[in-house]
């Protein structure tokens, strides 16, 4: 059996290489709406005198919120004096869950488009090849399921905590009599919201190019060879 590379781009005119190359376009899209996000709240302080301050909320990924000062160092506002405060909240394990899927979803797309389009005849003649792909395709699959949902509770985490109630219940300033706060500007998170949406887009099209991974394998092919064609009578074994 010749082993060498033969470039040929015909499986990507088969649903087995094209949803793969679907597969790798949403994973680039998945991880980087997530990964290259950066934003910034602007905090409204409603002093009882008619006086207004404001204040900077700025976060980016992974979100460890716990991080970002909302207060830097001590300073005084609407005639209080206010000690250094962060933001509250941790989102990392999720968010870098997320990317992390979404990165090796994107590598192992990428290698294994390279063996299509210049190993399928060795795919094709090999057991190890479409099984070892089928269990990984599976795997994945799941993954974006778990992923997926974790970095959306992540993200509504975020969304709680950046929003005009979780401030004010993270600065004393704000509980105080005659003071309110308010987020008056708010970070455009759409491309967060973008990413969850292409996490569970990414688990049906993994889910579903599994099953094209699976025809190719030696399980498939068994379980049609063993069944009777049309009109074909077994012969009864002689006694």
């Amino acid at each position: 059996m010749v082993t060498g590379f033969r470039l040929n781009f015909s499986p990507l005119k088969e649903p087995l290489g094209f949803v793969k190359l679907v597969e790798w376009l949403t994973a680039i899209f998945a991880f980087g709406c997530c990964g290259g996000f950066a934003g910034r709240n602007i905090i409204s302080v409603f002093c009882g005198d008619g006086r207004n301050e404001t204040l900077n909320a700025n976060f980016h990924y992974p979100f460890r919120l716990s991080k970002f000062p909302l207060i830097d160092g001590n300073t005084t506002l609407c005639n209080h004096s206010v000690s250094t405060t962060h933001m509250v909240g941790d989102m990392a394990s999720s968010a870098e869950f997320f990317v992390g899927v979404g990165t090796i979803c994107f590598l192992y797309s990428m290698g294994a488009l390279l063996v299509y389009l210049g190993y399928m005849h060795v795919y094709k003649n090999s057991d190890f090849g479409p099984i070892f792909d089928f269990v990984i395709t599976a795997i994945l699959a799941f993954l974006w399921l778990v992923c997926s949902s974790a970095w959306a509770k992540g993200l509504q985490n975020v969304k709680d905590a950046t929003d005009t109630e979780g401030i004010s219940g993270t600065l004393a300033i704000c509980k105080a009599s005659n003071i309110t706060c308010a987020v008056t500007e708010f970070a455009n998170m759409r491309t967060l919201n973008i990413s969850v949406v292409f996490g569970f887009l990414n688990m049906f099209v993994w889910a579903g190019n599994a099953w094209f991974v699976y025809k190719e394998t030696r399980w498939h092919s068994q379980k049609f060879s063993s069944q009777p064609g049309p009109g074909r009578q077994q012969v009864p074994a002689p006694i």
